[in-house]
């Protein structure tokens, strides 16, 4: 069955240009032109993935993609006409997935979708591969990571980097080669966009946030022997 994008923008020739490429390219396409339809949606659709303005009446695009973060991790592309690099980190903070500056070219969206998409259906396909470290458990077919049995959210970008970080566990990977692995493309500001997924990924581990090890200048390790 063909994927289901939800383009949420409120700039008409926008969306529809997004709506066109992703039709083409043989994909179902919802479209909202504010946040609350786009909100509502969501929670009347299966959706694969979202593509999300952040400027956006009625409910901009941060409480958007807040409240579907409570309950989803489905892959969120967010788009947006400021060029501050604290935005962006903020709409990682919330759970972004990748980021797409206006005026953007509408094949780069589309490849950073597909690519979302095609490292999700990779993951889901794979065998039930169950990792456990340090007591942090995580399977990469159902997507769950469990500490003591807990079950934590993650963002699919968040369990992207730590199934990385653990199946490389003891190994030093650098900033680059997460880029490379998690994004697939080099962009301004990926060191801190790297740091702010580490941040949140130590939030939400708690106490095993300590495993993961920071390598100055370099990158990050998962180390379960800390």
């Amino acid at each position: 069955m063909p994927k289901t994008i939800l383009i949420v923008e409120d700039e008409p020739i926008l969306r529809e240009i997004a709506k066109d490429y992703f039709i083409n390219d043989g994909y179902d396409v919802l479209e909202a032109s504010d946040g609350k339809v786009g909100l509502a949606l969501f929670q009347e659709h299966q959706v694969d993935l979202i593509v999300l303005d952040i400027m956006l009446p009625e409910l901009d695009g941060w409480s958007v993609c807040r409240r579907i973060r409570k309950s989803s991790d489905v892959p969120i592309i967010m788009l947006t006409a400021r060029v501050d690099e604290d935005d962006t980190l903020l709409g990682f903070e919330l759970g972004a997935d990748d980021y797409v500056t206006k005026p953007y070219s509408p094949p780069v969206l589309l490849a950073r979708a597909k690519r979302l998409l095609d490292s999700r259906a990779r993951t889901t396909t794979a065998l039930s591969d169950t990792l456990i470290y340090g007591g942090v458990c995580i399977d990469n077919a159902s997507r769950m990571v469990m500490i003591d049995g807990a079950s934590i959210s993650f963002t699919y970008t968040e369990f992207e980097i730590l199934s990385y970080l653990m199946v490389n566990e003891g190994i030093v990977i650098t900033r680059e080669q997460l880029i490379t692995k998690i994004w697939g493309y080099e962009s301004s500001g990926d060191d801190r966009t790297v740091n702010t997924h580490i941040r949140n990924i130590r939030g939400k581990l708690g106490s095993k946030g300590k495993l993961i090890k920071t390598v100055v200048r370099i990158g990050y390790k998962f180390e379960a022997s800390v």
